[in-house]
């Protein structure tokens, strides 16, 4: 659940995160934030020491709102866990439609970033990711026991190559400018999936 926050912290952390996502971490200042919140710079370091500082106020925010899209999603009242999982695939299909600044993900854009110069925010944003992918692990572990229960890959690692495709299509798509190749990835990642889990005739 999204905990609510004071107005004006609240426009600095979304500020933020529509930035990083169209110019990046080192290529966003506190200015730029303060401006795109239509807020002065007093106002931001009332809230936050520093644009690390709110950097990770924002992860936190990401991770609570993306969680709470993903969980209420209609797909999540599938039945069956591998139309399920193939109903977030398709979630991720239909995200395609908007800018490319807002289908990207926050976590991803910044990790590419801040690996070896910012061990906080790398942190956070691979908790965030992990968390992410843990929660489409309990789908993968109920689809493989149904149908795949003697295959030799883990659901762990399913996870961890759908976000791959996932983060890979997203810079794809910025590379191209558009969508498309993103489309393309997910209409193969969709048909993959669906090999792994044969559910017969």
């Amino acid at each position: 659940m999204v905990e609510a926050t004071h107005p004006s912290r609240q426009k600095f952390i979304d500020a933020a995160i529509a930035l990083i996502r169209e110019l990046g971490y080192a290529g966003t200042s506190v200015d730029d934030i303060c401006a795109r919140a239509g807020m002065k710079k007093g106002s931001f370091f009332h809230h936050f020491k520093s644009k690390e500082e709110l950097l990770l106020a924002a992860i936190a925010h990401w991770n609570a709102f993306t969680g709470e899209v993903f969980r209420t999603a209609p797909y999540r009242q599938l039945a069956d866990p591998l139309d399920r999982l193939l109903g977030y695939v398709d979630l991720r299909v239909a995200l395609l439609d908007m800018p490319i600044a807002e289908f990207s993900c926050l976590l991803g854009t910044l990790v590419q970033e801040v690996h070896t110069s910012h061990p906080a925010l790398l942190a956070a944003a691979d908790g965030g990711m992990s968390g992410h992918i843990d929660e489409i692990v309990a789908d993968i572990v109920a689809a493989k026991a149904l149908y795949a229960p003697a295959a030799d890959w883990t659901p762990e690692s399913l996870g961890y190559f759908i976000q791959a495709a996932l983060q890979g299509s997203f810079i794809q798509a910025k590379a191209r400018q558009g969508a498309d190749v993103a489309r393309a990835n997910l209409a193969h990642l969709r048909r993959y999936l669906e090999t792994l889990f044969p559910r017969g005739n």
